[in-house]
């Protein structure tokens, strides 16, 4: 245990660094709970392996709304921890409070990622994946938040950890748009939902004021007939007001507070109107919001869990114990599914066509039936499938095997449409709710689209397994609601599939109790989750280009199925407005930037022109007219084609980054005389667990630059400037993933012609040593060679590219290569992605700076001398040097 106090004292003692400017804030006290405890002197802290309940709570007061903050503490676990490799082991935890100390449950932090424990969580990795350094965790002080309780708790450790002197630092403040908020103020926002055998809806939020108010804001409530006619008041738990009709008193005392809406509607109502805002007649108005989306439930006898009880119920069952619960005779679930509808088309099939062509994922060999799943070898279904199967030890594969995604084309094979429904109803009674043969199964990845195939293969046919699909559908609906209620992944492609599934769901089963319910709340989610993930600026929430892309395949999938009827027309609109700035990012070859998780084996192209209107050629188009910066926010890309050069293209990611993604802010990728020459180290689609994951998210597998040997974190990057000089144009780029102490600038210099680009970085931290590494991920097929300390040779097909070290203010501190360099899990370096779930080492070269309070200098890539020269002179010119100071 000494040991573990020293460790985690000299990690301490490394977190008392920092610049000017950059005044830590120290926690008032420390809460113990759950076996955690003091370490044995002050400022330690012991948190026992006692999953999820040993925590250590700190508060932090004074932080500055809009801020970039950055946490660390000393971090050391006991010698033997067995989550050693956990991208998990531990977890903290934080809950913002506003200015009187109440808890403000965000939907978004950026930095950090939404939990059920706790409000915001960012992951801290195992011992073997962490080096010396304190360990960092970065996100933006939301605008409402005045203070934070950090939780520090025990996940996957099987030893105590121990947490040495945490404080957190503030940086400037962040140029970029803040998270979206919510204001009643004018219009206020309106909300409306269908509802199912008037049965109440369970509605929960919060509000939040700037001064606490009794009377803050209200709820306007109307319901209706299945005419639309308005149903008169009074309605239960409202209140009558001369002028306004129905209304609940929303309280903002404490400023933020929260409340529950139960809407039991009244005989005859069909749905339900609710409308959001200040009160009119007040004499000052408190500026009030909602403090997220409102989360939407049936009451709880509706509830899937108390539906299913603790017995394992098959579909069938499960719907006659909800017509029990509704107090139907026994025949009614037949009338339920007896009209169900075949014409209800897949929506997430059709997104998935969009992205790969034609499904080729099953196919009929003798009698057999052949799978082709995940990017695996063939598989031949057995023919009586447990569904526990796992044949290549794969989560991808268990995924894809358990959406049953593939029984879609199966069932489009001539005379297999009644197998596809067997093997269904197979699947259906061997899962039976809160048992089922594979837990991945309920995982939204597979949920979804396996809702959106029972929404598909429910249609005549055999009597039996048309009944058990329908049941299954309906069952699915169920939990679908439940997940698109929560809004927990309401800003995820995964949120915005499982709403498209529901809303297939709901077509699928016209006549079903609670299909415009499901229809209701799937339109609702569908709006607000284009609104989160592609706002009308075109701003895109992801930042990976194929991830953009997936997003608008499944918008024109679902704008398609939802027609003229809202929201799909606005949904139509972003997407056709987003698509020629991803089509603008192709490089000649076809393929998309990869940054960020970019799944191998995919015709980027081939997916464009499929996704391109009938009358227009948008990859083509590429060439006439300037990508609109607003189109592809977070990335810029160059091209030219040469007849005697070849064809070169430039890519740069400058997209915010959070602690769960790829931390590539900055990265970049070029390519001259038709050959790549700087990569990425590629997606971690695929990649589940362990050193590999880790790898690939880290910036160690990006071409970024790592101050002091501290990686970046989470933050945003700004584009400054981008000036055309004399045959070149500059891109220059201010973060804040280098934490609060560094302050950091990164320029780009691109030949017109694509023949040679420069690099620079120029940091600053006044008081003190200051040193940078750069990287450069080469082709795994490239031959490296160093020819001195600042000076390297690449070759690959008969071509070369010289690149050359250039201080500009401090000394050049040599240059590296390294290839496939493992000995360290948590510094792994010379790696890229397979596309199969593994690692191949590939040449990563390594160039370094240092100096005091300021260092600036990076390296020339050119294909030739006279692109050396030129870039040389460039970077000795007056305009480029106050870019770089600026």
């Amino acid at each position: 245990m000494d040991q573990i106090d020293e460790r985690a004292g000299a990690a301490a003692s490394d977190a008392e660094r920092g610049g000017e400017g950059a005044a830590p804030l120290r926690p008032a006290s420390a809460r113990y709970a759950g076996g955690a405890g003091p370490g044995g002197r002050e400022g330690l802290h012991r948190i026992a392996p006692n999953n999820r309940f040993a925590r250590v709570g700190f508060g932090f007061s004074d932080l500055a709304p809009g801020r970039w903050a950055c946490l660390q503490f000393g971090l050391a676990f006991e010698e033997g921890e067995e989550a050693a490799l956990a991208v998990d082991a531990a977890a903290a935890g934080f809950d913002f409070l506003a200015a009187d100390g109440s808890s403000l449950d965000l939907d978004h932090v950026p930095g950090l990622a939404r939990s059920l424990l706790d409000p915001q969580v960012a992951w801290i990795p195992g011992p073997a994946l962490l080096g010396a350094d304190p360990f960092r965790i970065a996100f933006r002080v939301p605008d409402q938040a005045s203070g934070v309780v950090v939780t520090l708790r025990s996940w996957r450790n099987t030893g105590a950890v121990t947490v040495a002197d945490p404080v957190l630092r503030l940086g400037a403040p962040d140029h970029g748009p803040g998270p979206r908020r919510r204001p009643l103020g004018g219009e206020g926002l309106r909300f409306g939902y269908a509802l199912a055998e008037e049965i109440a809806l369970v509605l929960r939020g919060q509000i939040y004021a700037a001064r606490a108010d009794e009377h803050a804001a209200r709820v306007r409530l109307v319901y209706r007939d299945r005419t639309g006619a308005e149903i008169a008041p009074p309605y239960a738990n409202a209140v009558s007001v001369p002028g306004l009709g129905a209304v609940i008193n929303l309280a903002a005392r404490p400023q933020a507070r929260r409340f529950t809406l139960t809407l039991r509607p009244p005989p005859g109502a069909a749905s339900v109107e609710l409308d959001f805002s200040v009160w009119e007649d007040a004499e000052d108005p408190p500026e009030a919001e909602l403090i997220g989306l409102p989360e939407l439930a049936l009451e709880d006898a509706f509830r899937l869990e108390s539906l299913c009880d603790d017995d394992l119920l098959d579909a069938p069952a499960f719907l006659t114990r909800l017509a029990d619960r509704l107090g139907l005779p026994g025949g009614v679930p037949g009338s339920w599914i007896a009209r169900s509808s075949a014409g209800a088309a897949p929506i997430l099939a059709r997104a998935r066509a969009l992205r790969e062509g034609p499904d080729r994922s099953a196919r009929i060999e003798g009698d057999n039936v052949v799978l082709s799943l995940a990017g695996l070898p063939d598989w031949t279904l057995p023919a009586a499938p447990d569904w526990r199967e796992d044949p290549f030890r794969s989560v991808a594969w268990r995924l894809a095997y358990q959406s049953l995604a593939w029984l879609l084309p199966l069932a489009a094979l001539p005379g297999t449409a009644m197998r596809a429904q067997s093997i269904a109803a197979s699947w259906s009674r061997a899962n039976p709710w809160g048992q089922p043969a594979d837990g991945l199964s309920l995982h939204p990845a597979a949920l979804a689209p396996r809702s959106d195939v029972f929404a598909s293969l429910v249609a005549d046919g055999d009597e039996p397994a048309r009944v058990e699909i329908a049941a299954e559908a309906a069952r699915h609906g169920f939990a679908l609601a439940e997940i698109v209620g929560q809004n927990t992944l309401a800003r995820a492609l995964h949120g915005i599939q499982a709403a498209a599934a529901l809303l297939a769901l709901a077509r699928a089963l016209p006549d079903f109790a609670f299909a415009p319910h499901w229809d209701s709340l799937a339109r609702d989610s569908l709006a607000h989750g284009f609104d989160a993930l592609l706002p009308e600026g075109g701003d895109f929430a992801e930042a990976a280009p194929v991830r953009r892309l997936d997003l608008v395949s499944h918008g024109q999938a679902i704008a398609a199925a939802l027609g003229e009827s809202e929201p799909g027309p606005t949904i139509r609109r972003r997407v056709e407005a987003a698509l020629p700035g991803l089509a603008g990012l192709l490089d000649p070859g076809g393929r998309l930037p990869p940054f960020g998780d970019a799944p191998a084996g995919l015709d980027h192209a081939g997916w464009i022109a499929r996704l391109s209107a009938r009358d227009r050629n948008l990859v083509a188009e590429r060439d006439a007219a300037p990508v609109p910066d607003g189109r592809t926010a977070g990335l810029v890309a160059l091209r030219h084609d040469g007849m005697e050069r070849g064809w070169g293209h430039f890519a740069l990611t400058y997209a915010a980054q959070s602690p769960h993604g790829h931390r590539d802010c900055t990265s970049f990728t070029f390519a001259t005389g038709s050959r790549r020459w700087i990569v990425e180290g590629g997606g971690a689609e695929g990649v589940e667990v362990g050193p590999a994951r880790h790898h690939l998210l880290s910036p160690r597998a990006h071409n970024v630059a790592i101050a002091d040997g501290v990686e970046p974190m989470a933050g945003s990057g700004l584009l400054t400037a981008r000036v055309a000089l004399d045959g070149a144009e500059a891109l220059r780029l201010a973060t804040t993933v280098h934490g609060p102490d560094h302050d950091h600038v990164r320029l780009f210099l691109v030949l017109d012609d694509l023949s040679g680009m420069a690099v620079i970085d120029r940091f600053r931290r006044p008081g003190g040593a200051l040193a940078f590494e750069g990287r450069l991920h080469l082709p795994p097929e490239a031959l490296v060679a160093l020819s001195g300390p600042r000076r390297a040779l690449a070759q690959q097909d008969g071509r070369r590219l010289d690149v050359v070290a250039v201080p500009l203010r401090g000394q050049a501190a040599g240059m590296d290569a390294a290839i496939g360099r493992n000995d360290r899990p948590h510094a792994m370096q010379g790696f890229s992605a397979t596309g199969a779930g593994g690692l191949r080492p590939t040449p990563v070269l390594r160039y370094a700076f240092t100096g005091r309070d300021t260092v600036c200098g990076g390296v020339v890539l050119a294909a030739d001398a006279e692109a050396e020269q030129r870039l040389l002179r460039l970077l000795a010119d007056e305009e480029v040097r106050r870019l770089v100071e600026a």
